[in-house]
């Protein structure tokens, strides 16, 4: 079954913004950092965070984290996800979590041209078949050899099932649908924006990526106000290889 990215963010630190012109102004005061936080003012604190960002002092943003809750994703996206490893991630788990009518991504390309569709839909559905089948015949060959050693029937179908799927797993294809918390600090979320906001990046996690940054300028949209790819600033990092669009970007993300 067809499925759709749902993005959630689920918690931040409180007045974010606050924390961040409160750790920062910390450095070159001699108060605490809580005598500073009641302090105080916003206009303040928008004027003193967007001065930070605009020296690349990023250290102070580090003490503020967002998290969110994906559903929807393939597994595609996440492989590429957790290679950014200044985050927290807790993924559903295919070794206990049985893929029974498994969800899947289909790419865009795919899901438009109806002929390509429907080989795509039969691949997925010989797969979840192959799964099925492989799942079942192994919980009944792991629960034969587990009741040989010793364990009750009842324990033995419990471990076998596990192991099982534990198995069968390695047929299922990198479109299978996923779900993952994600927990990144304000510095790790500019670094991943700057990389996966780009058009070169790929469709899905970009997806991704600009989803999360609309929601995080709600929350802070001094410390995010120029988030996103290189092109935010009318310039593109990508030389040769740049999309030749970075105008038309540039605008997009500043009016995300």
């Amino acid at each position: 079954m067809k499925t759709k990215q749902v993005v959630r963010l689920m918690t931040h630190t409180p007045e974010p913004e606050k924390m961040v012109a409160a750790a920062a102004k910390l450095c070159y005061s001699p108060h605490g950092a809580t005598e500073l936080m009641e302090g105080l003012e916003t206009e303040a604190v928008e004027h003193f965070v967007q001065l930070l960002t605009k020296m690349g002092h990023e250290s102070p943003i580090e003490h503020i984290s967002f998290t969110f809750s994906v559903e929807g994703v393939s597994r595609s996206l996440t492989h590429q996800l957790v290679r950014h490893r200044i985050a927290s991630y807790s993924q559903k788990s295919q070794r206990y979590v049985r893929e029974g009518g498994f969800e899947f991504v289909i790419p865009p390309a795919i899901d438009e041209n109806a002929e390509i569709r429907e080989v795509f839909v039969k691949t997925m559905e010989e797969q979840q078949k192959a799964y099925d089948q492989l799942a079942d015949r192994l919980a009944e060959q792991y629960k034969v050899a587990l009741m040989k050693e010793g364990l009750t029937e009842a324990k033995a179908r419990s471990s076998a099932e596990k192991r099982a799927i534990e198995d069968a797993r390695y047929v299922l294809p990198n479109a299978c649908e996923t779900k993952i918390v994600i927990t990144m600090n304000a510095r790790s979320l500019l670094h991943f924006f700057n990389i996966r906001c780009c058009n070169r990046a790929q469709w899905e996690i970009r997806n991704l990526a600009t989803e999360m940054l609309r929601q995080v300028k709600q929350i802070a949209p001094s410390i995010f106000a120029m988030a996103g790819p290189d092109c935010v600033y009318e310039t593109c990092g990508e030389g040769v290889m740049t999309c030749g669009k970075a105008k038309d970007v540039s605008a997009y993300f500043k009016n995300l």
